[in-house]
């Protein structure tokens, strides 16, 4: 199914990658997905998926084209689905339109559809080709790819630093490390996740609402709030449990025989609450992995972690941060302030954690640093 691409090709699945990224904040837990019809070197129609639930990137396009999609080529950003799903198969769509040519960037990773969609347009009768910008197509989603290939989410982190490496002074104060450009770009990387993740010791510092706001996005899916409290000691009242945004309490089966209440009344204010086992090393702490396969169960692509040095540094020394996103303002904080990480039991140089630069970029006044561990496989 691979083949000889032209110009044209690349252009029209350039576009198709483009309208693909409307969909950004509001598919969860679809993938994003862009469609162009061509025909006699006109674009046709054009579709992108914005809700799950709603129509396709291909069946928009599709109704947008009319008559006109019959001859044309699909230009799609990943293999058209070909099972009933909320929506009917897409690959039926296509042939029911009597499109002639298919050309697709990347297979789609779900083990329902991964190259059946392909097959069935080919049995139609229909040219097939796939792998046309596919890396470009991946980036799109990396959360979807993940869940489906790793049965767990993308985990982005984001951190803010001085440039001295310090998160918070002594006593515990971090408002405001960076500037009010940098505080906006982080509700930016809020709304395109679908969860965040906070642990309960910065719930109980901060007060957080781990909201979206004041972006220019006019349309997002409000991403769900989640706290690892394995003892259960949130507050009645804390920010991050108002009606805003969804909230899950993640907490040990320990904490429900003690608190059942309590559990009781979370409940019943509409707080979701969800037992995750605990760590095997006899901390107390949550079992990082068995989080991950819990909210890849919920339909989370993409996650985002925001959190104290604890938390971050135990996903790190796990392995389990695919990507780093540091705002680092320049100013200094001293050296009684708290650390980026807390990594113990590093003692020597061959001990050290390796990353890898995407991108430097300025955000107002502070340096927005977007890395990569050395041999993470999201």
């Amino acid at each position: 199914m691979r083949a000889m691409f032209s110009m044209d090709d690349h252009r029209h699945m350039a576009r198709a990658l483009r309208l693909a990224q409307r969909g950004r904040y509001t598919v969860v837990p679809n993938p994003v997905v862009g469609c162009l019809l061509v025909r006699d070197g006109a674009v046709v129609g054009e579709g992108w998926h914005l809700r799950a639930g709603e129509g396709h990137a291909e069946v928009n396009a599709l109704n947008m084209a009319g008559e006109r999609a019959r001859g044309c080529t699909a230009y799609v950003t990943l293999e058209p689905c070909c099972h009933q799903g909320r929506t009917p198969p897409c690959s039926a769509a296509l042939i029911a339109a009597g499109v002639a040519r298919v050309v697709v960037a990347m297979q789609d990773p779900n083990p329902q559809v991964a190259g059946q969609g392909l097959q069935q347009l080919q049995r139609a009768g229909i040219a097939v080709s796939c792998g046309l910008l596919q890396q470009q197509a991946e980036a799109l989603n990396p959360g979807f790819i993940s869940r489906m290939r790793r049965q767990r989410p993308f985990v982005r982190c984001k951190l803010a630093m001085s440039l001295d490496g310090r998160t918070a002074m002594a006593d515990g104060s971090s408002r405001w490390i960076t500037g009010a450009a940098a505080r906006r770009d982080v509700h930016l990387l809020r709304a395109r996740s679908d969860a965040v993740v906070t642990g309960i010791d910065t719930v109980l510092a901060d007060d957080p609402q781990m909201t979206v706001r004041d972006v220019a996005v006019d349309v997002f899916a409000a991403p769900l709030r989640v706290v690892l409290d394995s003892r259960l000691r949130i507050a009645a009242d804390a920010h991050i449990l108002n009606g805003a945004a969804p909230t899950l309490i993640v907490t040990s089966a320990q904490a429900l025989e003690k608190q059942r209440d309590r559990c009781c009344e979370l409940e019943q204010s509409g707080v979701a609450v969800e037992l995750v086992r605990l760590a095997a090393d006899g901390s107390e702490r949550i079992d990082l992995n068995h989080l991950l396969t819990l909210l890849a169960e919920r339909g989370i692509n993409d996650l985002l972690i925001e959190s104290g040095p604890t938390l971050s540094g135990a996903m790190m020394q796990q392995g389990l941060i695919d990507e780093l996103v540091v705002y680092m303002a320049a100013h200094l904080m001293g050296s009684d302030a708290r650390s980026l990480f807390q990594l113990p039991g590093m003692d020597a140089m061959e001990q050290r954690i390796q990353l890898e630069f995407k991108e430097v970029r300025m955000v107002g006044d502070d340096v927005r640093m977007t890395l990569r561990p050395v041999g993470a496989s999201g």
